[in-house]
């Protein structure tokens, strides 16, 4: 269990690291949004107060700390709400649901992760 737990750590840590990466270096081309789309929208208010800057150092943190086993937690701690924010805005915002692969994989990595560690985890669900 311990070896699937550190491969799931490791490819969530780097899911969350290149998507980081890629947009505070500037790696990649942002593509133009249509006008008048909730998505276009969206990207306007958060681009340019720095919004999405935060977000995007907080899932680089995040994906180094999950990566690391000994500070796992801490970064599941981190990259939680940004999860939950990335399933709302598929399905709200962007419209094209939650059902998609790579959610999907984002999901089932950060959950088998809280479950291997479930024990971490339980003082905060149980009281004792």
């Amino acid at each position: 269990m311990k070896i699937a737990a550190l491969i799931a750590g490791i490819l969530l840590g780097l899911l969350f690291l290149m998507s980081a990466v890629t947009v505070l270096f500037k790696l990649a081309p942002i593509p133009e949004m249509p006008e008048g789309t909730p998505i276009a929208t969206f990207m306007a208010a958060f681009g340019p107060t720095g919004y999405m800057t935060f977000v995007k150092i907080v899932e680089l943190l995040g994906g180094l700390l999950v990566a690391i086993p000994k500070t796992r937690n801490l970064g599941l701690l981190c990259l939680g709400p940004v999860i939950v924010n990335i399933f709302v805005f598929h399905q709200f915002v962007a419209g094209d649901g939650i059902l998609q692969p790579m959610l999907f994989g984002i999901a089932v990595l950060a959950l088998f992760l809280l479950w291997v560690e479930r024990d971490a985890w339980k003082g905060l669900v149980v009281r004792s």
